[in-house]
């Protein structure tokens, strides 16, 4: 059940009007009045045959006019509105029901506390099946006003517990980070012009895109304007930037004015200052071209910055700072992957914008690391490719898993709710990046040999779940893997015990896969050790000194793994 609190008002006949009319669509049937403050008495057009809108708004609105002309300020903002409406899968709710619901939030919100005869004048008029919309007017009896302050809180709460109690849809308690939803005449109009986005959604996407781009907040205004943004800026005398708001191109209204939107208002966490507060904890780049002769460095920066992700997130104010910043790398990584990722990955990013915010402050010096990746990944000049491609998206899904439950563990419902749907979106998008590293390393397996000494090295390094890796559709590809690592002169039982401990694998849902994009990434460098050299000198001399091993076609021909000393061929 959802209870929207709308800005208060001015004109109760107006209202009424609305509420007893046809609708914007004729959605509007049998309008009536479900509850009241005095329903004895109380003229209802909907039921009255001789009632009117005027009556009714001139019964709600006696207690106002009493104040208006006993004390010398009027009052002008008197117009409580608030529409409550049942989810689609709710069951049909009676009338009798309807009005006791009204008077449970009226109550809880302090408009009509149970038992005060001097309470505010409000009615609840139901039109449609699914939902109210309660009216008050806010002068009490007795000329004071109602305290209203977080009474969307307690609105909130009520909700929780009238869906309860009558076996409705249960919603999570909200905490005042989610951002604003579109209202219906942003959505009419969107519909109106062919927009797949309100203007608020639109400019969100704008605002959260740039932010990777830019390292101070004149940058940021700077790129939201080139990106085609209209953008407003609120400046102090000394020209130091105060506030800003945004608009869309084309979003006029009546008069053919831009309509502009504070960035505070389309999402907490995009007002000037907290955007400021993020971007001064990086250190500016002065370099972005550096890398652009070697693009997957990056990638692989970006992985290193992941990894420790689980032990950033022990303290909260650390935790709150490191998942915000992997919310911007998430968008830098959406904007710079291959064609076929960019659908889900955006569609990863724009869910866990939800998962960025809480009302935990966050320490945002302390995720200078992530930062500094997602800057580094905006500015290659081309996206990832193979491994580094499929080892970023595996550490982009693993790190999301851990966002959620932090959030689980503090009970933050929505952003936990918003991190699980963005996994969802992350692991379709890691399924195709691994593919055609799968298929390159499935077309040359290792030696039937060679696999079995490889799974005893699996069974030795990873007991627990050696079975399930074994039995994994990827297996035969990890075991390439392994083969080349140990080419590579590492040695296999250790880099699987590695890589097992930086992903714990009793939730992965393809083990095999896991530990292939560990190994790859940790793995991709030549291990600086005796038995690497001791094979490049073996191999420099092969071309000048005839050897034992070069008389031997056999032994010439089997793999690292078939001529470890001491293991059985």
């Amino acid at each position: 059940m959802i209870a929207a609190i709308k800005r208060a008002g001015s004109n109760t006949r107006g209202l009424l009007a609305y509420l007893y009319g046809p609708g914007r669509h004729d959605e509007h049937l049998d309008p009536h009045v479900v509850a009241g403050f005095a329903m004895l008495g109380m003229p209802d057009p909907g039921r009255v045959e001789n009632a009117t809108l005027t009556e009714l708004a001139r019964y709600l609105d006696e207690p106002v006019r009493l104040r208006n002309g006993e004390f010398g300020q009027k009052v002008t903002d008197h117009v409580w509105h608030c529409p409550v409406r049942a989810a689609p899968e709710d069951r049909y709710l009676s009338d009798a029901e309807w009005g006791e619901i009204a008077q449970r939030i009226v109550e809880a919100v302090g408009i009509a506390p149970a038992g005060d005869d001097l309470a505010c004048r409000w009615i609840a008029v139901r039109h449609a099946d699914d939902h109210i919309h309660i009216l008050a007017t806010t002068v009490r009896e007795d000329g004071r006003r109602p305290k209203l302050h977080d009474s969307g809180l307690r609105v909130g709460d009520a909700c929780r517990e009238i869906e309860k109690d009558y076996g409705l849809r249960r919603l999570k308690k909200g905490d005042r980070t989610g951002a604003r939803r579109p209202t219906q005449a942003e959505m009419h109009k969107a519909e109106r012009l062919g927009w797949d986005q309100t203007s608020p959604e639109w400019l969100q996407h704008r605002i959260r895109a740039a932010i990777p781009h830019v390292a101070n907040a004149e940058e940021f205004i700077a790129y939201l304007e080139a990106d085609g943004v209209e953008v407003q800026v609120r400046r102090g005398p000394s020209g130091d930037l105060l506030g800003y708001a945004v608009g869309r191109p084309g979003d006029v209204n009546e008069a053919g004015e831009q309509i502009y939107h504070p960035g505070s208002k389309i999402s907490p966490d995009l007002s000037l200052p907290k955007i400021k507060a993020r971007l001064e904890s990086s250190h500016p780049e002065e370099h972005p071209t550096a890398r652009r002769n070697h693009p997957s460095t990056a990638w692989h920066q970006a992985v290193d910055a992941l990894d420790g992700l689980h032990t950033d997130l022990a303290d909260d104010s650390h935790a709150q700072a490191h998942i915000a910043a992997f919310g911007e790398l998430l968008e830098a990584t959406a904007q710079k992957a291959p064609g076929n990722l960019r659908a889900e990955l955006n569609a990863a990013s724009k869910a866990f914008a939800r998962a960025q915010r809480s009302q935990i402050r966050a320490e945002d010096r302390a995720a200078h690391a992530l930062r500094g990746a997602a800057r580094d990944i905006v500015h290659t000049a081309t996206g990832p490719d193979g491994s580094a491609l499929a080892s970023l998206m595996a550490a982009l899904v693993w790190a999301t898993i851990l966002a959620a439950r932090w959030h689980e563990a503090k009970n933050h419902a929505h952003q936990a709710d918003a991190a699980r749907q963005a996994v969802q979106h992350l692991q379709t998008a890691a399924d195709r990046a691994l593919a055609p590293t799968l298929a390159e390393l499935s077309a040359r397996p290792p030696r039937e040999q060679a696999r079995r000494v490889l799974a005893n090295d699996v069974r030795a390094a990873v007991p627990d779940h050696a079975e399930r890796i074994l039995a994994d559709p990827a297996w035969p590809a990890l075991a390439t893997v392994l083969a080349d690592a140990e080419a590579r002169g590492h040695q296999p039982h250790q880099v699987l015990k590695e890589a097992a401990g930086q992903r714990e694998l009793a939730t992965a849902r393809q083990p095999a896969r896991v530990l292939i994009t560990r190994i790859q990434h940790s793995g991709r460098n030549p291990a600086p050790n005796r038995r690497a050299e001791a094979a490049r000198l073996q191999s420099t001399r092969a071309g000048s000194i005839p050897t034992q091993q070069s008389h031997n076609p056999q032994l010439a021909a089997a793999t690292p793994t078939e001529q470890r000393p001491g293991r059985r061929r």
